[in-house]
């Protein structure tokens, strides 16, 4: 089979050759990252949890007021993208909650565990999901807002098709001029287009996959731009990252015994822990691990089954309360870390908002 040919340019024939320009950045003031992974359906957790934070410490205002940088990937670029307009996660997380089944609609029979097993026959030859439904949700929120209206800074990875990784970014810094014109709508289907439950987001002549692929957790991604686009202390620098859920894979006797495909047709799970781990070990090391809050599922234990990304049953059922205990054990110290003031709406250097700052 012949590989789709692309007439446009690489993304990456207009990377910067030297060093980036820092912004300056005020000597006392925190620079606060909110880093949301993917994780499908399962991106009810993050939602769940910060609208607890809205409802217990901002009284409903909407909590990504508070962070001068939002990154997030597939379900939690998604979230990242409402976020970064005034969209409270309240309203997030009820179109999850009331549409994800429609995204996501359940098989409701499962005798002799075939549900799984069709769902991975289907995967096996074709997505799973219908993503215009998809489409339409996140067209009723994002209508024709582009990342040039954020009023926060945004970093919101996905791949492309020249197999280059691709990060959107909102025009915080004076080399941003790519990605400001594009729509939400189309960054939003472009980071959610995940490998086997959607086909790959089309755009004109562009072609675009999930992000989680490289960078299901993009605390990294958040972290590297901020340091790179700002003269800030590395100390100065204060994240909080959601997850949406994780598991301990250890390695199973067909993979110590035979190692073949069959064996591993659960590596991208592997891969997606994996990553997340390190790129939280990373970004401790350079910040300072007491300068990140990391909030996530605890792991199952024994034979209990992780929550699927596609499981809406499970997930709307199950992670509100988790979320819940969550903040119960941490909200007070992300309420002083980073809810005690809202930052300030970013200056753009290209865009809508040149115009009229308060134009959303």
């Amino acid at each position: 089979m012949k590989r789709s040919s692309l007439s446009q340019e690489r993304r990456s024939s207009g990377t910067h050759p030297g060093l980036r320009t820092p912004l300056t950045w005020p000597e006392d003031k925190p620079f606060r990252i909110l880093s949301i992974d993917g994780g499908g359906i399962r991106g009810i957790l993050p939602a769940a949890i910060l609208t607890e934070l809205e409802e217990r410490y901002l009284n409903g205002r909407c909590v990504g007021d508070y962070f001068d940088m939002i990154t997030g990937t597939s379900t939690g670029g998604i979230i990242a993208l409402g976020l970064s307009f005034g969209k409270p996660a309240s309203t997030i997380l009820d179109l999850y909650m009331q549409h994800g089944s429609k995204v996501f609609p359940p098989a409701w029979w499962n005798f002799l565990r075939m549900r799984s097993a069709w769902r991975w026959w289907r995967a096996v030859q074709d997505h799973r999901y219908d993503p215009d439904s998809l489409r339409v949700l996140l067209d009723s929120v994002f209508g024709s807002l582009t990342i040039g209206n954020a009023l926060r800074r945004l970093c919101i990875p996905s791949f492309d098709g020249f197999t280059e990784v691709n990060v959107f970014k909102t025009p915080h810094h004076f080399d941003y001029r790519m990605d400001w014109k594009e729509s939400m709508l189309t960054v939003a289907m472009a980071t959610a287009a995940a490998p086997t439950y959607f086909p790959v987001y089309r755009s004109g002549e562009r072609m675009f996959a999930d992000g989680g692929v490289w960078a299901n957790n993009p605390v990294m991604i958040g972290l590297v731009d901020a340091l790179v686009c700002y003269q800030i202390p590395r100390r100065q620098v204060h994240i909080l990252s959601l997850g949406t859920g994780d598991t301990e894979l250890r390695f199973t006797e067909g993979q110590l015994l035979h190692g073949g495909l069959w064996d591993w047709k659960e590596i991208i799970m592997s891969a997606m822990h994996l990553q997340s781990q390190n790129a939280v070990g990373q970004a401790g090391l350079l910040i300072g691990r007491d300068q990140l809050i990391r909030l996530n599922a605890p792991t199952p234990k024994g034979n209990e089954k992780p929550i699927d990304l596609d499981d809406y049953v499970r997930a709307s059922s199950e992670l509100p309360a988790v979320a819940r205990q969550l903040v119960d054990n941490s909200g007070d110290s992300i309420r002083d870390r980073f809810l005690l003031a809202p930052a300030d709406p970013y200056p753009p250097f290209y865009g809508p908002r040149l115009v009229d700052p308060d134009v959303i």
